[in-house]
Order: structure tokens, then C-alpha cells, then sequence
């Protein structure tokens, strides 16, 4: 990445730290406070650089921003990124722990104008940990008095999503059509069953091959990491990590539609301009996955109830309605059309943060926000 690339981000704040102890470097960035406190997940993965992990931050914070601006939730968008000295699973108990102790505080000091969830390598279990220091989680256990896993929340609002882009693109239904999910880690393998369920024909790929195992165990075909983006479908499911379709990728992929769960799933602009022009309608990552934001703020922030929660995952296909809607009207592309439509809200709702919230803002304070 460019030096410019890092000084150019037009977020809010940059929050960096380094553990000498245990040789983790840590970073939180909160794109946008307007519609309430910031709120993302904290991933943990190796970087090549240190400013790698301050982009991947950037572009995640970002997303979170648009997710709950589309998504009508009042928080604004941010994301922590633990930059690991090693994989995740060699990693030993009491130097996570430690890590994980240290990402708290860093949260914590920033006095509620950011909170944070699970994300890639980080769990329920996780949340517990940070909520030992810090307020300002979500995610965390049952037993701890959190909502548990937003993963089968976060299936079932991308099956939404890929219901209403099946029938937006003139596919009718997902019976029979077949749906290529990349990643079954726990929300891929959920859609992967909604999907199966409602009768579609799947394709899968992973690098575990223990859900490997269970996949052809449920009777669905494996494709090859190689094969992922060369081989036909109706639906592309990404659920892995970001970046998979580039403008070359998007030159050639050969689906009718790309509806998954992976965050900023088009590595760059161009790519969802020339899905546009081929006609492949894409579904935007920030509409789609939103399931998991209304399960993890609507539960522990907002107060939701599980009908709540599950009547808002429901309307997902009705967001993408509107961007569909806009998209055709306005000549553009999808993942444009949902960034206008994220930006109008933003722009339209009226909210200030006053003192009192930018001090220490609480779940209650937050609830009446949503009011």
C-alpha cells in the first residue's frame, strides 16, 4: 500500500497501538459518528505490513458505515484490525488472553464512541474477555448476557437477500438454480443449508476439510479453490474474505448474480461497473449481511426482541428493492446506487450527537436515539 493511500482516509479517527509483550499491533479506526456512536467488529489476522492492517480497517470501517446507514441503525460505522505475530491457532491461551485485555483498553479509552463485536478469528468467548474491561461490546455469550453468535442471523438475512435478487434478475425462486457458496465457515454453511432447503442446487468450496467433509455429507458438490470463479452458476455466494471479485474477475465471472456474505467483496470501483454492463446483478455486501448488525445492536444496544430482529433481517430483501430500484432509475450500477442511498440517509436523519453521547454513550442512551 502507498504512503498516500494511508494519509488520504477521510474517516474520523485513527486509534494505532503496539504490544511489545506479545508482538500484536492493534488498530481501531472510526469512519463516521454522525448517525451515533461507531460501531464494527474486531478481526485478528497477519498482515504483510502494518499499513495493510490500517487499510483493511479503513475499507472495513467504511462498509460498517453504509451497513448501518442502508440498514436504518442508529450507529455509525468502525472497525478494529489485531495485527498478529502469528496464525490465530498458534497463538497460546494466556498471550491471547493478554492481546485481547489490551484491545479492551484501547476500546475502552475511547469512551463509547466506538464499540465492538466478533469478526474473523474473534467469537463470543472473545466479547466475554473484552467485556471484562470494557462496556462497549457486543456479541458476547448468553451466559454473559449478550445475544450469542450473529451468524445464523447473518445466513438468514443473506438468504433474503438472495431470494429477492433471484426474482429481481428473473430467476425466478432459488428451486433448482444452483448456488456456488465460497467459505462454510458458519454463516457460509448456513445459507448453504437455507439455500439447499428452498432448492437450489449446491456448489461449495473451503480450504477446511473438515466442512468439507460435512458438505459432501449433505450431498453438496465441491469445487476447488482454483475452480471458484471460473465455474457456471446462477448465484455467486462469497463468504469468505473480501476483495474476491477484481475488475478482471468481474470481466468473466460467469453467474447471473453475486449475493454473499463477505464484507467489500469488489476489490475495486471498475468491477462493479462491468458487472453492470454484463448483467450480472450483484447484490451489495453492506445490504446483504446486514442480518448479523441487527442481531448483535438490536438485541444488546437497541433492546430488540427476537421477533424484532427477525422482522428487520426480513426487510433486507426490501433495502435491496430500493437499491435495485434506484440503480435502474439512475442508469448506475448496484454498489453505487446502495452507497447513494446509505449517503441520503445519512445526510437526512436529522441526528446530532450531543455532548452527553460523545462523553460516555450508554445502551440506554443509544435505545433512545433508535426511538
Amino acid at each position: 500500500m502507498r504512503l498516500d493511500e494511508t494519509l488520504c482516509w477521510d474517516g474520523e479517527l485513527t486509534v494505532t497501538r503496539h504490544d511489545r509483550e506479545t508482538g500484536a499491533s492493534f488498530v481501531i479506526r472510526l469512519d463516521s459518528t454522525r448517525l451515533g456512536p461507531a460501531a464494527g467488529g474486531t478481526r485478528a489476522a497477519q498482515y504483510a505490513s502494518f499499513g495493510e492492517a490500517l487499510d483493511d480497517a479503513g475499507r472495513l470501517a467504511g462498509a460498517m458505515t453504509l451497513k448501518m446507514a442502508v440498514s436504518n441503525l442508529p450507529m455509525g460505522g468502525g472497525k478494529s484490525v489485531i495485527a498478529l505475530p502469528a496464525p490465530r491457532n498458534e497463538i497460546a491461551p494466556g498471550t491471547w488472553k493478554r492481546i485481547l485485555t489490551v484491545h479492551a483498553e484501547n476500546v475502552d479509552k475511547l469512551g463509547g464512541n466506538y464499540w465492538t463485536g466478533p469478526d474473523v478469528n474473534t467469537n463470543s468467548s472473545d466479547m466475554d474477555i473484552l467485556n471484562d474491561t470494557t462496556e462497549f461490546v457486543f456479541g458476547r455469550s448468553t451466559a454473559r448476557g449478550g445475544a450469542g453468535s450473529s451468524a445464523l442471523n447473518t445466513s438468514s438475512g443473506v438468504f433474503e437477500a438472495m431470494k429477492a435478487t433471484a426474482a429481481h434478475r428473473g430467476l425466478g425462486t432459488l428451486d433448482g438454480l444452483t448456488v456456488l457458496v465460497q467459505g462454510l465457515g458458519a454463516v457460509g454453511s448456513g445459507l448453504a443449508v437455507l439455500a439447499s432447503q428452498a432448492g437450489a442446487r449446491l456448489l461449495v468450496s473451503d480450504t477446511d476439510s473438515e466442512r468439507l467433509a460435512w458438505a459432501r455429507q449433505a450431498g453438496h458438490t465441491v469445487v476447488g479453490i482454483d475452480a471458484v470463479l471460473s465455474t457456471p452458476c446462477d448465484i455467486f455466494a462469497p463468504c469468505a474474505m473480501g476483495g474476491v471479485i477484481d475488475s478482471a474477475v468481474a470481466g468473466e465471472l460467469p453467474a447471473s448474480a453475486v449475493v454473499g456474505a463477505a464484507n467489500n467483496v469488489l476489490a475495486d470501483v471498475e468491477a462493479g461497473t462491468i458487472l453492470h454492463q454484463r448483467g450480472v446483478l450483484y447484490a451489495p455486501d453492506f445490504v446483504a449481511n446486514a442480518g448479523g448488525a441487527f442481531h448483535l445492536v438490536g438485541r444488546e444496544v437497541l433492546g430488540w426482541s427476537e421477533e424484532t430482529v427477525g422482522a428487520r433481517t426480513r426487510r433486507i430483501g426490501d433495502t435491496l428493492a430500493e437499491v435495485y430500484s434506484l440503480a435502474e432509475s439512475e442508469g448506475i450500477d448496484t454498489d453505487r446506487a446502495a452507497r447513494i442511498l446509505a449517503r441520503r440517509r445519512i445526510e437526512t436523519a436529522g441526528i446530532s450527537v450531543d455532548s452527553k453521547m460523545r462523553a460516555r454513550p450508554t445502551r440506554s442512551l443509544v435505545r433512545d436515539r433508535a426511538r
